[in-house]
């Protein structure tokens, strides 16, 4: 499949790859509109300035009818009566056995119409098992293809939007629905403050057919910050650095949230959500690995699926996601090991056949600024 942007993509000659069944951009290794490219160099501008990123690959479902907030509550982890119209939270959406479908952000417009986005490869199914145990009077729709998400991440991003002629004093985690000034022809366009790259920034919702238009302004517009146009590749060297779970890396059928972590995201007193009676068994017990941040000692780079050592040379996990940190200059890895090894303890990673030196560090590797 393919963004709508996937021929603006092509004619900047971007490194593309498949994303869930998607088309997208991992670089852009001449760079767009004269600016230097590659994904140090988008990183870079991330972190320092601004980048925007064509996330339109990204699922979207639509929950309407009376209890529909009530509903998708008792399917996800997090409490939504945490949150009121306008705010957006992160969920996990489970099966029985505790093991995560994927990990998704719910919006609510209202009690009555709940908005989710979840990843590319599980919007199908998370639509899918939703529908099937809805009440009648509540509409479940894979809505897939009526919006982009186009991502503008960095601490220059609220200036973006002013030149856009868009003020707003929006919190983390909330989002509004407006006309751009003076481009009406756009339509309505979502603008929310979220993002997966830890700065400061926003992810905005066109129509799916005004997102090439609204990209071109965008494009255009952080070029006044010597911004750049981002790959995937910056966005999952970002979002490592962050500590920030991928599914299918950190989250799976297979790796559960407590496993992961991510306990922060389950709230453990809600009367009901689907896998709470297996979370609470395997929270009860301890789980038998444990989600830590790696962070090289030496010039080695982790990658995923390396094996994770002990000192004395006993393998005690793997390396869920692994990269070069542009920021620190260094490998850094997020890996599932066995819970008695903590934060400050010393171990290796088999880096194709050779030992390279690392220690368990606190998440995140470089200073959060989303707020």
């Amino acid at each position: 499949m393919k963004s709508p942007l996937y021929d603006w993509h092509s004619a900047m000659d971007a490194k593309l790859a498949d994303f869930g069944g998607w088309d997208m951009p991992i670089e852009y290794p001449k760079g767009v509109a004269g600016f230097s490219g590659g994904t140090l160099a988008e990183h870079a501008a991330v972190r320092e300035r601004v980048g925007i990123f064509d996330v339109s690959h990204l699922g979207k479902i639509s929950v309407k009818g009376p209890g529909a907030k009530a509903f998708v509550n008792s399917m996800v982890t997090n409490d939504l009566n945490r949150i009121t119209s306008g705010q957006a939270q992160y969920n996990l959406f489970c099966n029985e056995n505790g093991g995560v479908i994927d990990d998704l952000i719910v919006y609510e417009f209202a009690d009555d119409d709940i908005f989710i986005i979840p990843n590319a490869s599980n919007c199908a199914q998370v639509a899918e098992d939703l529908t099937k145990v809805a009440p009648g009077e509540i509409t479940v729709k894979n809505i897939h293809k009526d919006y982009a998400v186009l991502a503008l991440q960095g601490p220059d991003s609220s200036k973006v939007l002013t030149g856009l002629g868009v003020k707003l004093d929006l919190e983390y985690m909330s989002f509004t629905k407006m006309v751009l000034p003076n481009h009406e022809d756009l339509g309505e366009v979502i603008i929310c403050r979220t993002g997966y790259s830890g700065e400061f920034g926003y992810e905005l919702l066109p129509n799916w057919n005004s997102a090439e238009a609204l990209w071109k302004i965008l494009v255009s517009e952080i070029a006044k910050y010597d911004g750049r146009v981002c790959g995937l590749g910056a966005r999952d060297t970002l979002r490592t650095e962050m500590g920030y779970p991928l599914h299918g890396h950190e989250l799976s059928l297979e790796i559960s949230p407590v496993q992961a972590s991510a306990n922060w995201a389950v709230v453990f007193s809600k009367a009901k959500f689907r896998g709470k009676v297996a979370l609470e068994i395997e929270k009860a017990n301890g789980p038998l690995r444990v989600l830590r941040a790696l962070r090289s000692n030496d010039r080695g780079i982790p990658r995923a699926g390396m094996q994770v050592l002990d000192t004395a040379g006993q393998v005690i996990g793997e390396v869920t996601s692994g990269t070069y940190s542009p920021t620190l200059k260094v490998g850094i890895a997020l890996a599932l090991v066995k819970p008695e090894f903590k934060v400050g303890d010393q171990v290796q990673v088999d880096v194709r056949g050779r030992i390279s030196s690392s220690e368990i560090v606190r998440a995140p590797f470089v200073e959060s600024h989303v707020r």
